[in-house]
């Protein structure tokens, strides 16, 4: 696709940089307004209605985005009529014709097949109808074809062939960039869902088996251990936003360990130094939680005294700097590098290959986890968080209790 969208902006890049030079050489001096020449004013006024038509388009394909789209679009060609079809039905009609609906479905099945545009006559039985000439133009995405850009006029035109071809290729340049949006949706719950299955087998029955032996015993500590399990699972599971603020995320790993402690004791502790302006900075969902289990886990891997866990969050300008640090068992760096590249399965990898890759996907490769750590050496684990990145912003968020 990166070809793709390359080829255009050398293609369109050129016609542009000659219709300013063409608009300068022809003009006369400006007048008191500023507005520039006849040229530089009509590629705006292009420019302009072009960047209108794209937002509508960038959530795919259907009924109401074509119709958000359809006059925006007409109007880029200057045409009488202008419909969007999917390859089952006309997705909106915008313009006089309206009644030639079907005939440009039946006149369809070609193009859509073929992906190739085609001019033809209409067939009309109306004396003052204003469209008698269509120009398919087949919308593809990632060489399929999703449907079909349609111009209508009174007449045969040449130009109008030509240029309903070149914006066809802009709505599947938009509509491309939309499927690439919703794969990048649909990896990210899998990959949160992949979390999710790591975290619930082992932690919920051993979890459970810690609460039900308090039941006797202190059932008051039981009854607060069940709460902050509900807390934590309540979080963990939630459906609703690809995103979380760094108060929320510390706030369920710290139900996280409560449990934790409720099981080990005294063999594990745990140090939080939390600046408080770092508090609200977005991050991806159970982006921190996998990293504090994965702590524990290997802290108190092997020992048989007391793991040590620190927990820092800094404010460094235009970032968070969030470090977990653990003494316990460390890693072989080679090992590392292999699980983190997904080459090797191995207890725990999941989550921490999974946060690192969610990380790059979502702030670009310098983001990815930085790990210290060495055979008996403990592990040291760095993530940075930009306070600000596009496309980073909290939806659904669960209301604090």
């Amino acid at each position: 696709m990166s070809g793709f969208l390359a080829g255009l902006c050398v293609a369109v890049l050129p016609l542009l940089a000659a219709g300013f030079w063409l608009g300068r050489r022809t003009a006369r001096p400006p007048g008191l307004a500023g507005l520039g020449t006849p040229v530089e004013h009509a590629t705006f006024e292009t420019l302009h209605t072009a960047s209108l038509a794209t937002p509508p388009l960038r959530a795919g394909l259907t009924e109401e985005t074509a119709g958000r789209s359809a006059r925006k679009l007409r109007s880029l060609l200057g045409t009488d009529a202008l419909c969007l079809t999917d390859r089952e039905q006309v997705l909106v009609w915008d313009g006089a014709g309206a009644h030639h609906r079907t005939e440009i479905m039946e006149r369809l099945a070609g193009p859509l097949d073929s992906g190739r545009g085609e001019a033809f006559p209409l067939t009309c039985d109306t004396p003052d109808c204003a469209v008698r000439w269509a120009v398919v133009a087949p919308l593809t995405v990632d060489d399929r074809v999703h449907g079909a850009l349609v111009a209508c006029a009174p007449r045969e035109s040449a130009v109008l062939v030509r240029a309903a071809g070149e914006v066809a290729r802009w709505v599947s340049v938009q509509l491309e960039l939309a499927d690439l949006d919703q794969s990048r949706t649909r990896l990210i719950e899998a990959e949160i869902r992949a979390l999710r299955a790591q975290i619930s087998p082992h932690f919920i029955f051993n979890s459970l088996a810690v609460i039900a032996s308090f039941v006797r015993t202190d059932p008051e500590r039981a009854r607060e251990l069940l709460l902050e399990f509900a807390d934590f699972t309540r979080y963990s599971f939630r459906r609703h936003g690809d995103f979380t603020t760094l108060a929320d995320e510390l706030h369920a790993i710290d139900h996280y360990l409560a449990l934790v402690r409720a099981r080990f004791g005294d063999r594990l502790a745990v140090t939080l130094q939390i600046a408080p302006e770092v508090l609200p900075v977005a991050l991806p969902f159970l982006c921190l939680q996998p990293l504090i289990e994965n702590a524990v886990k290997h802290g108190l891997e092997g020992k048989a005294d007391k793991c040590r866990i620190q927990i820092t969050a800094q404010d460094t300008g235009a970032e968070a700097l969030v470090v977990i640090e653990d003494d316990g068992a460390g890693m072989d760096p080679g090992l590392l590098r292999r699980i983190l590249a997904r080459e090797v399965d191995h207890t725990g990898g999941i989550g921490l290959s999974n946060v690192d890759e969610r990380l790059r996907q979502v702030y670009g490769d310098d983001y990815g986890l930085v790990i210290e750590t060495a055979v008996g050496a403990g592990m040291r684990v760095t993530v940075r968080l930009p306070k600000y990145q596009p496309g980073v912003h909290l939806t659904g968020r669960l209301a604090p209790k």
